[in-house]
C-alpha cells in the first residue's frame, strides 16, 4: 500500500531553503519517493482545523519506505536545512 509524506512549509529563508529542496529530492527519490506536488498553487476551501501554508505531497511505495527516508543518514544532515530555515508539519499518511 503506497504512502504519502506530507508536509506544510511556512518558509522563513527562502534562499537557504532552495538548497534545502535541491538535497532532500534525490534523497527522497533513492527511498522510492515521487513528488506529487511540490509548493504549487493553492485552493484552500475550508480550513476549519488548519490553514495550509505550502504542500509538498511525495508519494513512496510504503509507510516503512516514507519513515525510512525521513530517519535516514542521508537526511539526517539535510533535516536542519529545513528545520532552521522553515516552520513544518509533517506527516506521513497511508494511501489506497
Amino acid at each position: 500500500m503506497s504512502a504519502f509524506l506530507i508536509v506544510d512549509t511556512a518558509i522563513e529563508n527562502a534562499e537557504a531553503y532552495e538548497e534545502y529542496k535541491r538535497l532532500a529530492k534525490p534523497i527522497a527519490e533513492q527511498y522510492g519517493g515521487r513528488y506529487r506536488a511540490r509548493g504549487g498553487a493553492l485552493d484552500v476551501i475550508e480550513a476549519d482545523l488548519w490553514s495550509p501554508t505550502r504542500i509538498v505531497i511525495i508519494e513512496f511505495p510504503d509507510r516503512d519506505s516514507a519513515r525510512a527516508f525521513v530517519e535516514s543518514p542521508e537526511y539526517a544532515p539535510v533535516k536542519p536545512l529545513r528545520r532552521n530555515n522553515a516552520r513544518c508539519t509533517l506527516f506521513i499518511v497511508d494511501g489506497d
